[in-house]
């Protein structure tokens, strides 16, 4: 929160300042976000054994109501007995609407302290859904003496939430990522959709185009990343990869994944290729020598480089850096 007013609207002075929050072990790489249900227990040795760069288990859709209290504590023991690597751990938890979030919290960060990392936010519709939710955890990280500090994503599927990304984005310093929902906002804005959520009349281009370019900018704005929606047809890969691929050319920086096949799809997607970091390479060095000599400009192969595309070349660099990082496999 900034200028002294909480996302509700009501001053911040004399309130508890919100603790300095930096990102726990490991990259921000999200390239693959896996989905796991948190009460099957057969499928947490794997998930947490795959190339995902974030998994969760998941409290809250794939979790039928009159279970999801006895699924937090086989989430916890999943944090804390499995060998997660490098992968980033995470719980979805149910929205703070329902009766079940504030018990989702404090179980889920009692139980697994330093071995959560992130929780997810459901269905949230605007700033006060974030502030509340980081309210509640920084008084159960001081209560519990805990020295990380737990990061947050939140999903926007519905459309107030889509009419507020930008105030979602801003509304703590926790937040690493805004994840398009397109299930719930089928719902929400009554679209006529199939159980993929693609449109099932003719619609020209991508359907989703408008809501994932205002969560793409709105993440934009608050230096988070950007992660697409879920396929529900995890045997159609191809689907998968050109909707991963839609995104990735928008800017997105990853995809949700239900099924370890669509992990490898979004992993490579979402990575700069290395053709691409070839080429950013030497329009780096082709620009830096031009610098060297008072241009501001140059020429590769015909093509023009100045600044701009020093830009586009060191985020190609960066994300190449990231993965070289989490994989110790070079790019190029």
């Amino acid at each position: 929160m900034t200028n002294g007013t909480r996302p509700d609207g009501l001053s911040t002075e004399g309130a508890a300042t919100v603790p300095d929050v930096t990102p726990g072990p490991g990259s921000l790489l999200r390239r693959s976000e896996l989905a796991t249900p948190a009460t099957n227990d057969r499928m947490f040795a794997k998930a947490a054994a795959s190339d995902a760069d974030l998994v969760f288990l998941d409290l809250e859709d794939a979790v039928a109501p009159a279970y999801r209290e006895e699924a937090r504590g086989k989430a916890v023991r999943a944090l804390n007995e499995l060998d997660w690597g490098a992968t980033a751990r995470s719980v979805r938890i149910n929205g703070i609407s329902t009766r079940w979030a504030y018990g989702d919290i404090i179980e889920i960060v009692t139980g697994a302290r330093e071995n959560l990392d992130a929780l997810i936010v459901p269905k949230v519709t605007a700033a006060r859904d974030v502030w509340w939710v980081d309210t509640l955890l920084t008084q159960l990280e001081e209560t519990i003496g805990l020295a990380k500090r737990i990061r947050l994503e939140v999903l926007i599927e519905d459309v107030a939430g889509l009419a507020h990304a930008e105030e979602i984005a801003l509304a703590s310093p926790r937040l690493d990522a805004l994840i398009f929902g397109a299930g719930d906002l089928s719902v929400s804005q009554r679209a006529r959709v199939d159980t993929n959520f693609q449109p099932r009349d003719p619609y020209p281009g991508d359907f989703w185009h408008g809501a994932r370019l205002r969560i793409l900018t709105a993440a934009r704005i608050g230096g988070l990343r950007a992660i697409d929606a879920p396929f529900p047809d995890y045997k159609d890969g191809a689907g998968y990869e050109r909707e991963a691929r839609w995104a990735a050319a928008l800017g997105f920086d990853g995809k949700w994944a239900i099924h370890p096949s669509q992990i490898d799809i979004a992993n490579e997607v979402f990575a700069p290729s290395v053709e691409e970091v070839v080429r950013a390479r030497r329009n780096l060095a082709a620009y830096r020598e031009a610098e060297s000599r008072g241009l501001g400009a140059t020429g590769v192969d015909g093509q023009l480089v100045d600044a701009a595309h020093v830009k586009l070349a060191e985020t190609v660099l960066e994300q190449a850096g990231e993965i070289e990082r989490r994989t110790g496999r070079t790019l190029g």
